[in-house]
């Protein structure tokens, strides 16, 4: 419907025709089931009858028994974001798979999309992504080998230097017709290029291209250039002027650092389209190339220009902005790494377009975080309230309900209690006050009391009363809760302060990372609920 919508007005109709058909396929029995996809899909059935699929498992490569070399490519522009995560975590898998080699290549050669501060944020964020990272290499330390094998293309006759302006040759391109560049000699062309690296011509006044299919039925695959003159940005690692494309120096290095699997986004089909005219000039067999389908992911932003714009405006706070979708923010709200990876791997390499699901990744770091945080007691918007007709006591409760050889925490009731505002209100006629006892509640004027009313639980759950977090009064320590909807003040029980770092349940509020501890009291940042 998203593709037709004209038939959004029939989404009922289709609705009730989905609802037939899953009653039906409920309605089958294993063996009738097994029939159907036998008919439908046998290539399906012979993972189902093999036992449960491993929902990380990757399809397999081809030529890989052998090992493999793998490659991640990142631009410098910025810190790594969810997106960047995906390739970075299928090729890792991959190479733990089958053995081999795992490339970092910094693909600088675009000064306009160079941050010098990603130089240094690209690989902190592969070594929290835990991946296994065997090299690195800055295309910027390779100028000179790229004009190399940019004068032995010219030589084969795969490349020309062209003069014409832009606008003229897409006409000329439209028209599948040479631009009068292209009949030069070897020779000539291999002056002008090298006219080009002395800086005879100015920016945009001359480019190398390849010789490629004036026939082509897309356009962008005739005759695209592979360098260019940049004199108006200055590199930050480099002096040049002469910068070669993203298409040439990847087949180049693709085929010279010994790749032999690229997976990527389908976003580059053009692109592997275009470095097989280099790789056939060159006569080299080029990797074996893997598109997966485009990864939507909503609730963030990962735009890096967008990024750069709002911390400069101090919308942001900076790259660690719980708002934004870099691997920075991630790791400030206490999501693991290992979830990351877990939740790239279920996704997949399949070409069909998917939408990133944040409670995949939630449910993926839940798992890992779940058995080893504290559960610890976070009051919000907090109300103290005297408690009549009840003495003196120690609550008890444990740090971690599934193990209690994990031990307790001790909070002292003498009288007064602090409560969250929220669970305060007219039809409230009783609480229990958790791992302490049940109170009945009563409004007086614009204050509430509270009266013991026994310790069984039976009854609180019996009258249905909410069970409550509570802590004594004189026991409290301020606590903001940073959300991405916007902070949560409120009071914490002392124990928050020695867990600055490590991710702890706040309970009935979520998991949460105690970032600091400080004069005005405790910072945390929701993980997920």
């Amino acid at each position: 419907m998203g593709r037709y919508p004209e038939l959004r007005p029939r989404a009922a109709e289709a609705k009730a025709l989905i609802d037939s058909v899953i009653a039906e396929v409920d309605a089958l029995d294993h063996d009738e089931r097994t029939a159907c996809l036998a008919a439908l899909a046998p290539e399906l059935l012979e993972v189902r009858e093999t036992g449960p699929r491993d929902r990380y498992a990757l399809p397999p490569l081809s030529d890989a028994a052998n090992g493999v070399v793998m490659r991640f490519a990142p631009n410098p522009s910025g810190p790594l974001h969810l997106g960047h995560a995906r390739a970075a975590a299928l090729n890792d898998a991959y190479v733990r798979q089958y053995g081999g080699r795992y490339i970092l290549r910094i693909e600088d050669t675009d000064p306009k999309r160079v941050d010098p501060e990603a130089y240094r944020s690209v690989p902190e964020d592969m070594a929290w992504l835990g991946c296994a990272i065997t090299e690195t290499v800055y295309q910027s330390d390779r100028l000179e080998l790229y004009y190399e094998y940019a004068r032995r293309l010219i030589e084969r006759g795969g490349a020309y230097v062209c003069t014409c302006e832009n606008e003229r040759f897409r006409e000329l391109r439209q028209a599948k017709t040479a631009c009068p560049c292209r009949a030069r000699e070897v020779e000539e062309d291999l002056a002008r290029f090298e006219g080009m690296l002395a800086g005879e011509y100015a920016e945009g006044e001359a480019s190398l291209r390849v010789r490629t299919d004036l026939e082509a039925p897309d356009p962008a695959l005739r005759d695209f250039p592979v360098f260019r003159i940049l004199t108006s940005t200055l590199h930050p690692r480099i002096d040049a002027s002469v910068y070669p494309l993203m298409n040439f120096s990847v087949a180049v290095d693709d085929h010279l650092l010994g790749c032999t699997h690229v997976i990527r986004g389908k976003d580059h089909i053009a692109n592997t389209r275009r470095q097989q005219f280099i790789y056939d000039w060159f006569g080299w067999t080029p990797p074996h190339f893997r598109h997966y389908g485009r990864m939507g992911i909503e609730g963030v932003v990962l735009s890096t220009s967008e990024m750069r714009a709002g911390i400069a405006a101090g919308r942001y706070e900076g790259w660690d902005d719980i708002r934004l979708g870099t691997l920075r923010a991630l790791a400030r709200r206490g999501i693991e790494p290992e979830a990351v990876k877990r939740a790239m791997l279920a996704i997949g390499v399949g070409e069909t377009d998917i939408q990133f699901s944040w409670e995949n990744l939630f449910a993926e770091n839940r798992a890992i975080v779940d058995p080893v945080a504290d559960r610890l007691w976070f009051v919000p918007d907090p109300v103290p309230v005297e408690v009549s007709g009840a003495l003196p006591r120690e609550a008890r409760p444990l740090r971690h309900p599934g193990m209690p050889g994990r031990g307790t925490r001790t909070l002292a009731f003498d009288g007064i209690v602090v409560v969250p505002a929220a669970e305060l209100g007219s039809a409230v006629s009783m609480l229990r006050l958790k791992d302490l006892f049940n109170v009945d509640v009563s409004a007086v004027e614009d204050r509430f009391l509270f009266a013991y009313a026994g310790d069984d639980l039976a009854e609180a759950r019996a009258a249905h009363a909410p069970i409550v977090q509570w802590l004594p009064v004189g026991e409290t320590v301020p606590c903001t809760l940073r959300r991405p909807e916007g902070d949560l003040a409120g009071v914490c029980e002392p124990a928050v302060r020695e867990a600055v770092g490590r991710v702890v349940q706040f309970e009935r509020v979520g998991f949460v990372r105690i970032d600091c501890v400080g004069p005005d009291g405790v910072v945390a940042y929701l993980t997920h609920r």
